[in-house]
């Protein structure tokens, strides 16, 4: 149907090679000429000002789900004014006791305009649409679950 690529790129600027001091910090560059600064997350030496893969991951899984939500809001000529979602991915040990996100809650906030706005098991049906078609959604173990935010 489509590709998608990304050119992740490192290179070594410490003086070893050593678990404890190599630098994780690395790049992004995707379509478009867009380039994120990633590294690992703190906990594994990365830089807490860059973005890491677990939060990427959790920001890939909430921003596919808001627009798949969009689309399906959008078809059912819904007017949606505002979307937030302060979602949580959760670093657990999985049935192989390997380190994973294993869980990611999504709680989206959204506020409709016009005298059509949903009831709350509307809204909830809206959402489980969208977490239905949601590509990311699709394509991860980890158990997604979404906690319409009121």
């Amino acid at each position: 149907m489509s590709e998608h690529g990304v050119i992740v790129a490192w290179r070594r600027t410490s003086a070893s090679f050593d678990y404890e001091v190599y630098n994780r910090d690395h790049s992004w560059s995707f379509d478009g000429g867009v380039q994120v600064r990633a590294s690992a997350a703190p906990a594994y030496h990365g830089d807490p000002d860059c973005v890491d893969p677990e939060e990427a991951l959790v920001a890939a899984l909430s921003g596919c789900h808001m627009l798949t939500f969009l689309a399906v809001a959008s078809r059912k000529r819904l007017t949606v004014d505002a979307y937030e979602d302060h979602a949580t991915g959760f670093l657990e040990k999985n049935a192989n006791g390997k380190p994973a996100v294993t869980r990611v809650v999504l709680r989206p906030r959204v506020r409709f305009s016009g005298s059509a706005a949903p009831s709350r098991d509307e809204l909830a049906r809206l959402h489980e649409q969208a977490h239905q078609n949601c590509i990311i959604a699709n394509s991860v173990l980890a158990t997604v679950t979404v906690e319409p935010a009121d």
